[in-house]
């Protein structure tokens, strides 16, 4: 299974008033951590769409679980992989380390889509091609 690994730094803007990382700053983390694992496998983002003609991989469900805060000033250790493919969709799991402290785990669906042709604006589910899958079987 192929894991990318990214360095964060925690910014003053990304924290609340209390100090500790505003938790929607942890969905943004995890959407750029997901988009830098699809480049590690080769598939880069305008090249993919235009390859496989589709629209995108919209999120389609997202939830995290919270162990231990972080603050401005800590740099977490991402680790991201994608443990399940469906037949139109997958599922990407991040843990960020603060430290070597599992500090968040963030759990994301993601479906692979083409806009529809009576309807632009609307999106249908596509088959994830094998090549695809296959990119991600590497080891890391």
């Amino acid at each position: 299974m192929l894991i990318n690994r990214r360095k964060v730094y925690v910014e003053w803007g990304h924290c609340d008033p209390g100090g500790i990382v505003y938790f929607p700053r942890y969905f943004e983390y995890c959407d750029a951590c997901t988009l830098a694992l699809f480049e590690k496998a080769g598939l880069f983002k305008p090249i993919m769409l235009k390859h496989y003609g589709i629209a995108g991989i919209p999120m389609v469900d997202v939830r995290a679980t919270y162990h231990a805060p972080s603050q401005y000033g800590d740099t977490l250790m991402v680790e991201s992989c994608i443990p399940e493919w469906g037949r139109s969709s997958f599922r990407v799991h991040h843990k960020l380390f603060n430290a070597d402290v599992l500090a968040v785990e963030v759990f994301e669906k993601h479906a692979w889509v083409a806009r529809t042709t009576d309807v632009p604006t609307r999106f249908k589910a596509q088959t994830i091609p094998q090549e695809v899958k296959d990119a991600f079987s590497k080891r890391s």
